[in-house]
């Protein structure tokens, strides 16, 4: 069939969906319409709207709710239709890909739709951002529970990512930030969190009274024999793939805490689950472990690691000693969870035991997961907190007093405290390095422990494992290279010392091992090799600020770390330049910022904008520099929008400097910029690569032809000539930014020009009279000579930084830059902005033309008003002018025109200015 007739087939049939709904819409809604034919009519309306396959409707209603194209009374109930299409079964999917279809950021050209777009592949954060706020916000007619009840499980299964990464990206997008990102929808409790967030974590961590969450059997017949099945295995398969698709598909770090901090005991049991199959540990384990080290790389703390410890042997529910429910193995190769309750007349479920190599397989596991995702800190604080516990627990089992500051009154169960005291061995064994990177605070644990021994040993022999360990730990401190007695709290030392004399007169083993460490200790500075005491040891700053940019740059540079990983390791290295840390390479930040910029994200780029700008307070040349030379991109390396970015960064970190953007690196801002925002630069390789765009392009037009035997059609909405003719202006005005025979973007040319005038708004005299001058000269010359259509937004960014000049010249005064506005200059400018004002063809700069040129007589009229009153004031020995009140006004200013009252000139007169 002949495309054309295809196409107008397609028109036609639109067209006549459109007039239908017209005409079953003034049946039900014209206000002369009988209220009998009115109730009939909204039943066949009714009926006709569900109809209608959805993505017709959008493209009809979407016409129709346009002003013009449908009567005043009838368009709030098409607009109230259109906002109702995504509680339909495929609503959601189908509002999508019409935002993605027909915003004016798709960059799709209508050669380019031979194949209609599936999956997303044109999804711009313009339209994105327009898709979440049509789908997070309810309408007014619809409560957020029955809406959120309807769309909700349409995004959760684009979370699958069947329909594709870019659609799973984006469900995740509008889950994540439109809608449990706002308090409104999505705080606990409120219909957007009970639909999205709590079908996620009740499948796996149902809550204490769950009933079961799928069906248990397909049959009608329920076997009560049974186990009572709560969550099943695909569903928890299900749960944990769309968990990790909402959390690693954007950078909400407090989404992902809240999400995830309930789930941490199951999510640990989970991924230590033991003897998986490859098929098991790839749906169920794989998830639930980078599940569980996102949320300990997002909020590291010993309390959390104590909470791990004390959960290392769950098996599900809320209490422990007596679950509600247990994670089992309901098939081969399955995990579900089931009830732990007995039903009526069968027997309770026992609770798998945990064994002795269970609990040293998970304690291993758990060491492997700590010291690759929490800092050393964190492992010693923890480490601290289980040797103080279990040293309690030790003197009270020998009737012995505890010597120690914090007491902990409550009763731990025999197991927890057998698996705490099974991790303290491990650690000691397996992390010895760790434990020592931090002496003091062990140094002054230790010191209390072995002052206890000290004062039981004077009653009788103390032989004791608690003093053995102390002694352990003080030797494997004291032995550590580069120990430093001068180092040591003096007092801590003094206790230590006193203590281990009192200690070495025992005869047991450990007093030996006392006098031991005690003359170790008294000769330790003398045993030193010189060359290793030359260097001086790093203070703990030193020591944490170093851990805390490492695990900063492992978070950043890691190959799997999602976005809220990333997010928090720049978050880690803006502590660091905030607290000003010696520990930073400015240079090696700089690079690795650069290399970030050109994320898609746009929370992250965002983020590394802000680092350009605390960095730029301390190390201002260092940062200018490199933003502007990232800027020009001499070597042709960065695309369009970081470029942009980088200018936006660097207009930023001008506007931190502040009154010290001034000197040489000001010049050469300035030099740079200049020559950004001129037209010889000349891009090679952007040439290259636009010629082959060129014939790529040419190549997909020529293939679209042939394979539809003529012109493509276009499968958009059916538009008048009028929006034909706009749409093609718009196209031409976007090819025309990239400015062919590779020259320099127009768009970059502006963001030039833009951050120009920021600094010139900053500090003018800064940058100078060169630069001044030259940058007023190419504004001009812009607006004479650069009048293409696709040119309008360059004319505007000139237009715009003579407007920074001209405030720039007002706020700082003529007297105190040192060179001002010469008249023929200033005369040259206002008849340019006249022209532009009158001639230019983009409205918007015709207006902001306007807007300078009134900026700039107004600023002339202040200038000399002033200079006059200024001498008259100095002639006449008082005041020439009053804030509210003009002195002497003339009908015409002139900056030489002296009013001479004395020759019979009009006496002076006071008049109120509003």
């Amino acid at each position: 069939m002949d495309p054309v007739a295809t196409e107008q087939k397609r028109n036609n049939a639109r067209q006549k969906l459109m007039q239908s709904i017209l005409d079953i819409g003034s049946k039900a809604f014209s206000p002369d319409v009988s209220e009998p034919s009115r109730a009939e009519g909204k039943k066949e309306w009714d009926d006709a709207i569900q109809r209608i396959k959805t993505f017709n409707l959008i493209a009809a209603l979407n016409i129709l709710v346009r002003p013009g194209h449908s009567p005043p009374w009838l368009r709030p109930k098409l607009m109230e239709a259109l906002t109702l299409v995504p509680l339909r079964p495929d609503g959601v999917r189908a509002t999508m890909e019409f935002v993605f279809a027909v915003h004016p950021s798709s960059t799709v050209k209508v050669s380019e739709a031979a194949v209609p777009q599936k999956r997303g592949a044109n999804i711009t954060h313009e339209a994105l951002d327009m898709a979440t706020k049509l789908l997070s916000v309810p309408p007014t007619s619809v409560t957020p529970e029955a809406w959120f009840s309807s769309i909700a499980p349409q995004l959760l299964v684009l979370l699958d990512g069947t329909e594709g990464p870019e659609l799973t990206r984006t469900a995740s997008y509008i889950i994540g930030f439109g809608i449990l990102g706002r308090k409104a929808s999505g705080a606990p409790g409120t219909a957007g969190w009970k639909c999205l967030a709590e079908p996620l974590l009740h499948a796996i961590k149902p809550p204490p009274n769950a009933q079961s969450t799928s069906a248990e059997d397909d049959d009608e017949i329920v076997d009560l024999s049974k186990e009572r099945v709560l969550v099943k295995y695909q569903d928890l398969v299900t749960a944990l793939r769309r968990l990790k698709s909402l959390v690693v598909s954007h950078p909400n770090q407090g989404l992902s805490k809240r999400l995830l901090s309930p789930l941490l005991p199951s999510l640990w049991t989970l991924s230590t689950w033991k003897d998986v199959n490859a098929d098991l540990a790839e749906t169920i384990g794989k998830p639930a472990s980078e599940l569980l080290k996102i949320y300990l790389k997002l909020a590291p703390s010993p309390e959390l690691v104590l909470y791990l410890i004390k959960n290392l042997g769950y098996v599900g529910g809320y209490n422990q000693q007596n679950p509600e429910w247990i994670y089992r193995e309901t098939g081969k190769d399955e995990i579900g969870i089931v009830g732990a309750k007995p039903r009526i007349g069968v027997a309770q479920p026992v609770p798998p035991q945990i064994t002795m190599e269970d609990i040293n397989g998970k304690i291993t596991k758990f060491l492997d997961l700590v010291t690759t995702t929490m800092s050393d800190a964190d492992i010693i604080g923890a480490f601290l907190e289980l040797l103080k516990r279990w040293f309690k627990a030790a003197r009270q089992s020998k009737g012995g007093n505890v010597l120690i500051k914090e007491e902990y009154e409550e009763t731990q169960d025999p197991l927890e405290q057998l698996i705490e005291i099974k991790t303290l061995q491990s650690m000691m064994e397996k992390v010895p390095d760790k434990l020592a990177t931090q002496p003091r605070r062990m140094l002054d644990l230790v010191s209390e422990i072995v002052a206890g021994s000290a004062t039981l040993s004077e009653d009788d022999d103390n032989d004791d494992e608690v003093t053995g360990v102390a002694l352990s730990l003080l030797n494997m401190i004291v032995t550590v290279p580069g120990f430093q007695k001068s180092r040591v709290n003096p007092d801590t030392l003094s206790l230590i010392e006193t203590s281990l004399d009192k200690l070495s007169k025992s005869p047991t083993d450990t007093g030996k091992t006392a006098n031991n460490l005690r003359l170790l200790l008294l000769y330790r500075d003398e045993i030193n090799d010189p060359s290793e005491s030359l260097p001086s040891a790093p203070t703990d700053r030193q020591v944490e600020d170093r851990k805390t940019y490492s695990l900063a740059i492992s978070y950043i540079t890691a190959p799997d770390s999602p976005p809220p990983v990333r997010s928090e390791g720049l978050h880690l290295i803006g502590t660091l330049i905030t607290s000003r840390s010696p520990i930073l390479d400015i240079p090696g930040i700089l690079v690795l910022l650069s290399s970030l910029i050109s994320d898609s994200d746009e929370y992250i780029y965002i983020r590394i904008i802000k680092l350009y700008t605390l960095l730029a307070s301390s190390h201002p040349k260092a940062v200018t520099n490199e933003l502007l030379d990232q800027f020009i991109d001499p070597k042709e390396t960065h695309s369009v929008d970081a470029r942009q970015r980088f200018a936006e960064a660097l207009a930023q970190a001008i506007e931190r400097l502040g009154e010290t953007f001034t000197g040489d690196l000001a010049q050469r801002v300035g030099d740079g910029l200049l020559s950004v925002a001129g037209r010889r630069i000349h891009r090679p390789k952007t040439e290259a690569r636009q010629a082959r765009d060129a014939k790529l392009q040419e190549r997909k037009n020529k293939e679209a032809a042939d394979a539809w035997g003529g012109e493509v059609p276009d499968f958009g909405d059916p538009i008048t000539p009028e929006e034909k003719a706009r749409n093609e202006v718009l196209e031409k005005i976007v090819e025309g930014w990239e400015s062919k025979r590779g020259s320099e973007d127009i768009r970059i040319r502006a963001s030039a020009l833009g951050v120009l005038g920021a600094g010139m708004e900053v500090n003018i005299s800064g940058l100078g009279v060169r630069i001044a001058n030259t940058a007023v000269e190419l504004c001009v010359s812009i607006l004479q000579m650069e009048r293409e259509l696709e040119q309008g937004i360059l004319r505007r960014a000139a237009v715009m930084m003579m407007h920074e000049f001209v405030k720039a010249l007002d706020k700082e005064g003529e007297g105190r830059l040192g060179f001002g506005f010469g008249e023929k200059a200033r005369e040259d400018v206002k008849r340019t902005l006249g022209w532009v004002r009158e001639t230019d063809g983009d409205g918007l700069v015709r207006r902001q033309a306007g807007d300078v040129l009134e900026s700039l007589e107004n600023w002339g009229v202040r200038r000399l008003v002033g200079a006059s009153e200024e001498d008259e004031a100095k002639r006449a020995g008082g005041l020439g002018m009053l804030r509210g009140l003009v002195v002497n006004p003339m009908e015409e200013v002139n900056v030489n025109v002296n009013v001479n009252t004395e020759a019979g000139g009009e006496r002076p007169r006071i008049e109120e200015i509003e």
